[in-house]
Order: C-alpha cells, then sequence, then structure tokens
C-alpha cells in the first residue's frame, strides 16, 4: 500500500510543486465544503460548495438538526395533516388556508428542509427567528407551525394585510416601508406564490358546502319520504 501511495504521489509533478500558502488554502476551505455539502444533502436543497454566505445560519440548522433527529427514531415525525393547519390558524386567529399556503410555498410539506440560507422546518424559521419565537425544535411540525403562526399573527396586526404579512414572512418586517412589498426580485415573487396557494388551500378546506348540496342532504335525511 505504502508503494504504491508512493507511486502515485511521484505521478503527480503539479500537486507536488502547489506552494505552502495552496495547501493551507485548501484546509481552509475543507470545513465551507463540508458544511454546505451537509446542507445540500440533509436539507435537498442547492448549495454552492464554497458558499460562504449564512455560514452561521446553516451551522446552527444542522445542529438543530442533529438533535431533532434521534427523536425520529423513537417516534416519527406527525404529518401535516389539515386538521393540524386548521387547530393552528384558529388558535392564533389566522385566515383560513395562509398557514397552509406558507407551509407549501416554504418547504412543500416537508419537515427536515433546510434551505441554502440555514432556514429550518416546514415553515422555514431561520435560528434568531426561531430563539425569538421560544421554538426549540424547528423540525417538530407541530411546535414549527405554533411559532410561524404567531409571527404571522403578529404581522397581520402590524400590516392588516395578507399580501404585506407573506412579504414581512420571507423578507422581515423592516422591509415594508410605505405599506408595499418590497421590489428586491424575490419577495414579489414569494408574495404571488403565496397568494396562488392561499386560493388553493382555501377552496380545499376552507370554503364551506354549496347551500344546494346541504339542503338535499338535508331531504333525504327527512323521515318519511
Amino acid at each position: 500500500m505504502t508503494r504504491w501511495l508512493s507511486v502515485r504521489w511521484r505521478r503527480l509533478p503539479r500537486l507536488r510543486r502547489l506552494p505552502r500558502w495552496s495547501w493551507w488554502s485548501l484546509l481552509l476551505l475543507l470545513p465551507l465544503l463540508l458544511i454546505n455539502l451537509a446542507v445540500a444533502w440533509v436539507g435537498r436543497c442547492v448549495v454552492f460548495p464554497l458558499s460562504p454566505f449564512h455560514l452561521g445560519n446553516k451551522v446552527a440548522a444542522l445542529r438543530a438538526y442533529a438533535w431533532h433527529r434521534p427523536h425520529c427514531a423513537f417516534r416519527a415525525d406527525e404529518s401535516l395533516s389539515p386538521q393540524m393547519l386548521a387547530r393552528a390558524e384558529l388558535r392564533h386567529q389566522l385566515p383560513c388556508g395562509l398557514l397552509g399556503a406558507i407551509v407549501q410555498v416554504e418547504s412543500g410539506g416537508h419537515p427536515h428542509r433546510i434551505s441554502a440560507a440555514g432556514a429550518m422546518g416546514p415553515l422555514q424559521l431561520i435560528p434568531s427567528t426561531a430563539r425569538a419565537l421560544g421554538v426549540s425544535d424547528p423540525f417538530d411540525p407541530e411546535e414549527s407551525l405554533d411559532g410561524a403562526a404567531r409571527y404571522l399573527h403578529t404581522q397581520l396586526g402590524t400590516f392588516h394585510s395578507v399580501r404585506l404579512a407573506a412579504a414581512a414572512y420571507n423578507a422581515g418586517p423592516g422591509s415594508i416601508v410605505g405599506h408595499k412589498v418590497p421590489q428586491n426580485g424575490q419577495t414579489e415573487i414569494y408574495v404571488d406564490r403565496v397568494l396562488g396557494a392561499l386560493t388553493f388551500e382555501r377552496r380545499a378546506r376552507c370554503v364551506p358546502p354549496r347551500r344546494s348540496a346541504v339542503a338535499s342532504h338535508a331531504r333525504r335525511a327527512r323521515p318519511g319520504e
């Protein structure tokens, strides 16, 4: 084995001639590479392997995931059911369908999602927001839903608009100037996607049965008919 390695080493003259500072650069880039690859693999997202951005959030997200994952071995995560969404919306006085729309746009309902910016869980909470909301496990669907619902309730109370509340959820309330959606090339697209998902959610679980259908069912239920 030693002989094989020495032969291969002699066949790499260019690599051997690299200056010492290049080797140190490669060693310094290795943690960056490992962090980004771990986020891409665990979070099922696309991350540039040498991206230096949001490193603190990425490390915090990976740490939270490592803490959460053993719980799944003993107790599987509860799925994000319509009943769970409805309970959270009712508890925090949100418009029916809003929380479900946010979930679909943020993560598609996947509880273990991590974004390229280090946002975590089905509601994609960044570590600082999760801490501020008292969410100890952002990958737990029930806890993540409750924290995000409280956050949305606050934004609705501040801006009195579903559109602006969705914009604040994406870009932060400080980005809302003059009661307008920020035009930064991302938030306006995000808001349109949320409003589209909200329409679908309302049709799926918020629209009451039509009067004709209710009346027909009542007639069939009458005795003697």
